[in-house]
Formats: C-alpha cells, sequence, structure tokens
C-alpha cells in the first residue's frame, strides 16, 4: 500500500485528495494546510485523517512514500527539494517551479536520490487531450501548421504569478505533449489593469524551427469562459473545446491545396479551397485527474514509466520564463 501525503487543501488540493483516495491500491495518510479552517473541511470530508500545519512533520512521516504538492508556486521547489532530501516521491502542481534554475535543480535531486518526480498536468490524462495526440502522432492531420488556443474567463486573479503562469500553463502542457515539440523562440505581450497586481491579460505566439508557428490567448478579465483550441494541418483540422459536454474533439476534413503549374511567375500558382466532413470522434470519458492519480501510482511501483516526469514539467517553464522576459521588454521575441 503506497502512503500518499497531500501539502496544500486550497483550491486544487481537494480534487488531488479525493481522487489519491479513491484510487485503488493507496491510502491518503495525512494533509497539510496552513489554514486550520481547510483542515477542518478536509477533515469533514474525510473523518480519521491526519492534519497538520507543518508540512516538515508530513514529509518526514515514515508511512508516507508520495508527496503530492498543491501550494503557491514559489513554494514548490523548497518543498520539492525537502521531500526528495526524506527519500519520497514527488507529484508538484504546475507550474512545477519559479523559474528555469528551480525546476532544474529539482529534476537532478530527484535522479540523484533515485526517486520520482512528476509534473500534475491533468489535461494530458483526458480523452480529449488523448485523441488529439493520436490523431496528431498517426499522421491523420498531415504537416501541422499551427496551433491557436484561447483560454479566458472573469477571474480568478492571482497574486503570485501571472495569467501567463496561471493560464496559458495548460495550453503549453497540452501543446507540448500532443505535438511532441517545443518552440525555438516566443513573443508575448501582456498588461495589468489592477494596481499592484501582475498581468491579466496576455497574449504568446511561439515560432519553430519550420512553419508551424502557435499562439495562445490568456485572459482574466473575459465576460465570458472560453476554452478553445484549434490545430490545423495539410490535411485534417481539429476544434477542440473543452466546455462542450459531448463532442470535445471535432476533426474537420478542410484545408488547402497548392497546385504548382511549373512556371516561374508565383501569381500562377493556384490554390483550390477543400471543405470536407466534420468527425466527432468517439472520446474516453474518464476523470482526467483519476488517471493522472492511478498512473503515478503505477509509476511508483514501477509499473509504468511516467507521462509527464519533470523534464516535461521544465519545457512549459522554460517557455513561461522565456514569455515574461518578451514581456518586460516589449514583445522582443526570445531565444530558447
Amino acid at each position: 500500500m503506497i502512503g500518499v501525503g497531500v501539502i496544500g487543501y486550497g483550491y486544487w488540493g481537494p480534487n488531488l485528495v479525493r481522487n489519491f483516495f479513491e484510487a485503488p491500491g493507496c491510502e491518503v495518510r495525512a494533509v497539510c494546510d496552513s489554514s486550520e479552517s481547510r483542515l477542518a473541511a478536509a477533515r469533514s470530508r474525510l473523518p480519521g485523517i491526519d492534519t497538520t500545519t507543518d508540512a516538515a512533520e508530513l514529509i518526514q512521516r515514515d508511512d508516507v512514500d508520495l508527496i503530492v504538492i498543491a501550494t503557491p508556486v514559489s513554494s514548490h521547489h523548497p518543498l520539492a527539494l525537502s521531500a526528495i532530501g526524506q527519500g519520497k516521491h514527488v507529484l508538484v502542481e504546475k507550474p512545477m517551479a519559479s523559474s528555469v534554475a528551480q525546476a532544474q535543480e529539482m529534476i537532478e535531486r530527484a535522479r540523484e536520490a533515485g526517486v520520482l518526480l512528476m509534473v500534475d498536468h491533468t489535461f494530458v490524462f483526458t480523452g480529449a487531450v488523448e485523441k488529439m495526440r493520436e490523431l496528431i502522432a498517426s499522421g491523420a492531420l498531415g504537416d501541422i501548421y499551427y496551433y491557436d488556443s484561447v483560454r479566458v474567463n472573469l477571474g480568478l486573479l492571482q497574486h503570485d504569478v501571472d495569467v501567463l503562469w496561471d493560464l496559458a500553463v495548460h495550453d503549453l502542457s497540452i501543446m507540448t505533449h500532443v505535438t511532441g515539440r517545443t518552440p525555438v523562440a516566443v513573443s508575448a505581450t501582456g498588461a495589468a489593469h489592477v494596481p499592484g497586481r501582475p498581468e491579466d491579460v496576455a497574449f504568446m505566439s511561439l515560432l519553430f524551427d519550420d512553419t508551424m508557428i502557435a499562439h495562445v490567448h490568456v485572459n482574466w478579465l473575459a465576460p465570458v469562459k472560453v476554452r478553445r483550441t484549434l490545430v490545423g494541418g495539410s490535411k485534417r483540422m481539429i476544434v477542440y473545446d473543452d466546455l462542450e459536454p459531448s463532442e470535445k474533439i471535432k476533426v474537420y476534413d478542410s484545408g488547402i491545396t497548392v497546385q504548382d503549374p511549373g512556371v516561374e511567375d508565383l501569381r500562377e500558382i493556384l490554390v483550390s479551397y477543400r471543405t470536407g466532413d466534420m468527425v466527432a470522434p468517439k472520446l474516453s470519458m474518464h476523470e482526467g485527474l483519476r488517471k493522472e492519480a492511478e498512473h503515478v501510482l503505477a509509476c511508483v511501483r514501477g509499473d509504468e514509466r511516467p507521462l509527464v516526469p519533470g523534464e516535461a514539467g521544465l519545457d512549459v517553464v522554460r517557455i513561461l520564463a522565456a514569455a515574461s522576459a518578451s514581456v518586460a521588454r516589449g514583445g522582443s521575441p526570445v531565444q530558447l
């Protein structure tokens, strides 16, 4: 039986606790949070569970094998290093760290200690993202032309991170996973509209080593909630709408066909438009976080290899850090 300890019982922590509590082959031994009222809520939902306000106390417990960290980003690095130092496996919320250097140190320490370091990129485990990855890997879309995502809503404004680190982290984790690619340069702009708070609206463009391009729009000040991604390929195109109750993925047999008559005048090149059928493939309806919890436990047992290891989290942190640098420079591209 794998013992699990969860640090952080705020916004996301209760979801992690619930899924590990219900997952077979493990036992949530303790929950830690700095708020006594949150711990009281944990005890009311899970009678008999141990709670503490001292993270070090939880990490040092002999009956805990896996530490799950769901705290503010600034605390991920010290908590993860403390857990790794005690020989614990670690699952850390996204983004995994506040800087590239911190993420790299976490990976190196875990490797030296011989423990697993995994990152909570939950969307990777959803049926919709699994289908996107499958379609792209199979070549069904052809060459990927672009990846365009919008993630906006009204709130929740954060104190410790800007909208890129809070919302774009989701889209970057999905993009790098389904395409298997990371950009070579990043350009980003953003603006803060609340005094004393970080940027609440931002736009990010990502350039790759070929003609593929990606764009991410994130916004805490939108009147509506939108979670939509378009992936365009030379053969087919995908529309992924996470707010759709059933048909989250739609595949369109649409695009362009270029006919070169073999003349020198490029104006003679003919472009025809193709509009074919739309297919909504059947998706697995499992809860992404439940599948992630079961996968993490399987990795701890040695039955599976981590789908989102620390290196995957580092890729996302590296992009976010470059985006922040670009915002500070007024949108100038930053090489990766």
